[in-house]
């Protein structure tokens, strides 16, 4: 076994030449551009050769290290883990409930405020808002509903007390699923201690 000799290996055929995939499109007002297929390019014609792109030594590449999401503000913003988690089995129990079933915009809208105003001087932390199924696609209805519902995103981004809600989520089937919302208050915050 000493005199073992590795098999030689046949060189691979040097690639052919091939014309691009498409071509460029005519040029603006001129009717008569003609097309190229692949396969039938001129021999005059030159394919540009790819550029090689160099990062600044100072900065880094923007491919090895994405830039961090910007954190998310308002009503669209995100809990941590464990309440997300209990929001979605079901574990909160709202501390109050605002039901909006059956009222019209008007009557709604205020009753979502003076709502909202008495959890937030009660210090509850989970609402339970009721308002009904969301709208359906104009081909699975015969007659508009969820109009309520439709709104509900815009009146409490544009409430008064839009800045002591920290999120709102779809509630668990066992507390309305589909028909109604949770909405997370924030804790209110401590006064700073007054210096006499």
């Amino acid at each position: 076994m000493a005199t073992v000799t590795p098999l030689a290996k046949p060189k691979p055929a040097p690639l052919a030449k091939t014309a691009p995939l498409c071509s460029p499109l005519p040029a603006k007002g001129g009717a008569g551009g003609s097309i190229v297929v692949a396969g039938s390019m001129p021999a005059a014609t030159k394919v540009a050769k790819p550029v090689k792109v160099v990062a600044s030594p100072g900065r880094a590449d923007a491919r090895t290290h994405p830039q961090p999401l910007p954190k998310r503000e308002g009503l669209d913003a995100t809990l941590d883990g464990s309440w997300d988690r209990r929001l979605s089995r079901g574990l909160v129990a709202p501390e109050s409930s605002i039901d909006l079933h059956g009222h019209s915009l008007s009557a709604a809208y205020d009753r979502l405020d003076r709502g909202l105003d008495q959890a937030i001087r009660q210090g509850d932390r989970v609402l339970l808002l009721i308002t009904g199924k969301p709208p359906r696609p104009e081909s699975e209805r015969p007659h508009a509903r969820g109009a309520i519902r439709a709104a509900v995103g815009d009146w409490l981004a544009s409430s008064r007390h839009s800045d002591r809600i920290a999120a709102v989520r779809t509630a668990h089937p066992r507390h309305g699923g589909s028909g109604a919302l949770y909405i997370v208050l924030r804790r209110p915050r401590a006064a700073p201690p007054r210096n006499s």
